[in-house]
């Protein structure tokens, strides 16, 4: 499914569950958000999105831990864990995706190459976290990391 395909079917399971969501993105700056707003009626589901690009403003946004970050790096499993719960607690939403990732061309290393992305999903069934690696540019990166947050949160809806 494309990206604008996945939008609707998202939107219409929200809608009918009377759920909001809330995006927390960091390697795709807004992206998702911009995703999900592109449709009309998007407010009837759609109840905020973070941009957390550095780690202060994962910190001051979301209310991860500093020492969080300083031990496993923003590119994590507990960051994106703790981005996606605190997209909640900092919102009205009932399900919310998190994303943290290298997109490049710079900014990859040997532990975690370029294209490297952790995601989380938070919803009142629990919080689900998911590392992928996605090849091709940046923009082919963030791309793939919209479409697959969009993918995963659907996935996990209760």
């Amino acid at each position: 499914m494309d990206t604008p395909e996945l939008v609707l079917v998202l939107a219409r399971e929200l809608k009918g569950r009377t759920l909001m969501m809330a995006t927390a993105e960091s390697c795709t700056g807004g992206l998702i958000a911009g995703a999900c707003t592109d449709l009309s009626g998007s407010s009837d589901w759609f109840e905020r999105g973070f941009v957390s690009y550095s780690n202060a403003a994962k910190t001051s946004m979301l209310g991860v831990p500093a020492a969080l970050i300083a031990q496993h790096g923003a590119v994590s499993e507990p960051v994106a864990r703790a981005m996606a719960v605190g997209a909640l607690a900092h919102s009205a939403a009932q399900v919310a995706v998190a994303v943290t990732g290298v997109a490049g061309p710079t900014g990859g290393s040997a532990d975690k190459p370029v294209g490297t992305v952790w995601f989380g999903w938070a919803t009142p069934a629990g919080t689900f976290t998911e590392h992928q690696r996605f090849d091709g540019d940046r923009a082919a990166v963030r791309a793939a990391t919209v479409r697959h947050a969009l993918a995963g949160l659907l996935q996990r809806l209760p």
